[in-house]
């Protein structure tokens, strides 16, 4: 089965965010405040607990160095996979991963993964063959992708002449759990916007804000 592009997830997210009665609101910041509005823009959407935001806001690392299986059983219980937000399955392997479904964002997957002292949270965006000018999409993406907080842009070979772009985030193995759920939801975050940011660049139809 054909994977689904970024677009189709970010249609279904928008699509979901109006069915909850949010609105969007365009607001001009500096660049270095993207991260502090990302918190904000969660609390403002619904109550959350003021300890939950406290440790999100907080970025100290604490002392357990996490593993992948310990992070599925961690994350279960989190608000966020709990209460059916989001969904995670862990697939055995070599190298374990973590496949995430985030509902609230159109069921975009996400894929998590701990190397050594990293944890990645990646997705994928779209393929090459689906960039109407690959040399200036490279170009626009190595300009601006530093506006998307916590994330990065990346271009990977997958399959027998498959090239996809993809974008991920990384932290610390050692990172506390609010961390990594917040860069989870960044991640997802991100790659909706950046379908909308890019949606020039691209041979498939973007949903309109």
């Amino acid at each position: 089965m054909k994977a689904k592009s970024s677009a189709h997830y970010q249609r279904e997210y928008r699509k979901r965010l109006r069915e909850q009665g949010l609105v969007k609101k365009e607001v001009w910041i500096r660049p270095e405040n993207a991260k502090q509005l990302s918190v904000m823009e969660k609390q403002l959407r619904q109550e959350v607990d003021e300890d939950w935001l406290k440790g999100v806001s907080a970025m100290t690392v604490g002392n357990q160095a996490w593993t992948t299986t310990g992070l599925y059983e961690a994350l279960k219980d989190v608000e966020l996979f709990s209460s059916g937000k989001a969904s995670v399955e862990l697939i055995d392997g070599v190298e374990p991963a973590l496949h995430l479904v985030m509902n609230e964002y159109g069921d975009l997957p996400v894929f998590l993964t701990v190397s050594g002292e990293q944890i990645i949270v990646e997705a994928v965006l779209w393929s090459v063959n689906e960039v109407s000018d690959v040399a200036a999409f490279n170009d626009a993406v190595l300009r601006t992708h530093k506006y998307f907080p916590l994330s990065t842009i990346s271009l990977d070979h997958v399959g027998p002449d498959a090239d996809y772009y993809h974008m991920f985030g990384a932290l610390s193995s050692s990172s506390i759990l609010e961390n990594v759920v917040f860069e989870i939801e960044v991640l997802a975050s991100n790659v909706i916007q950046a379908t909308e940011a890019y949606a020039d660049f691209l041979t498939f139809q973007v949903a309109a804000s």
